[in-house]
C-alpha cells in the first residue's frame, strides 16, 4: 500500500509517500508538516528513509523521522548530510512488498534516483517528471536541460509502456496511462 502523506499539506513540501509492505519505508521526508504523526496514523514504525534526491522540500523533515524512528537515510549521495547509506545506479532495493530499480537520474539536481518496480509496475518519478508532461525545474543549482532530457530519455527506455502508476514528487500520481505523461515530458523539456 502506497500512502501521499503530505496530500492536503499547504505548505512547501514535497510528497512524502509511506510504502507499507515487508520492509515499510518511507519515500522523501517532505518540509514544514508533521510527518511523524502522518506516519504514525497509519504504521507504529518503518524501516527506513529513501530519497529521491536532497532538495530542501524533500529532506526537511529528515530530522524528525530519524529522530523518531531511529531509521537509516539512503539516497544517491552519502555526502550530503543526514544520508547514512548510497543508493547506486541500477541497485535494487526493496520498497514495501516489491523490489525497484533505483536509476540516477540527474538534470534537476545531480543526486536524483527514481524508482522503478517492473513487476508491479509502479514507478517514484521524484522531481524528473509529473502528471501531464510536467518536468523538473533546471534552473536552480545543478540543474541541466539537456542532462533532464537524457535522464527522461533512459526512464522511457527502462519503463514498461503498461506502467500502472507514477508517484510524483508534486502533484497527483498519475494510474492512467503513466507513460504517456513520460512522453509528453519528454516532448515538453525538449520545446522548453
Amino acid at each position: 500500500m502506497i500512502t501521499n502523506l503530505a496530500s492536503g499539506q499547504r505548505v512547501f513540501t514535497s510528497n512524502t509517500f509511506l510504502v507499507e509492505g515487508e520492509r515499510t519505508v518511507v519515500v522523501d521526508a517532505g518540509n514544514e508538516f508533521d510527518v511523524v504523526t502522518q506516519i504514525r496514523q497509519h504504521v507504529s514504525d518503518i524501516d527506513a528513509l529513501v530519497l529521491t534526491h536532497t532538495h530542501r522540500d524533500h529532506v526537511g523533515n529528515l530530522d524528525a523521522i530519524t529522530d523518531a524512528f531511529g531509521v537509516d537515510v539512503w539516497g544517491f549521495d552519502p555526502e550530503f548530510e543526514g544520508v547514512d547509506y548510497a543508493i547506486a545506479d541500477d541497485e535494487w532495493v526493496q520498497l514495501g512488498d516489491a523490489e525497484y530499480r533505483a536509476l540516477h537520474t540527474p538534470g534537476h539536481k545531480d543526486d536524483h534516483l527514481c524508482f522503478y518496480a517492473p513487476d508491479a509496475g509502479v514507478l517514484f518519478a521524484g522531481d524528473l517528471v509529473f502528471a501531464n508532461g510536467g518536468f523538473g525545474r533546471t534552473d536552480l543549482a545543478e540543474g541541466d536541460r539537456s542532462v533532464l532530457i537524457e535522464s527522461v530519455d533512459r526512464l522511457l527506455d527502462t519503463v514498461d509502456s503498461d506502467l500502472a502508476a507514477m508517484h510524483t514528487g508534486h502533484g497527483p500520481s498519475v494510474t492512467t496511462n503513466p507513460y504517456h505523461d513520460i512522453e509528453l515530458a519528454a516532448h515538453a523539456a525538449r520545446m522548453g
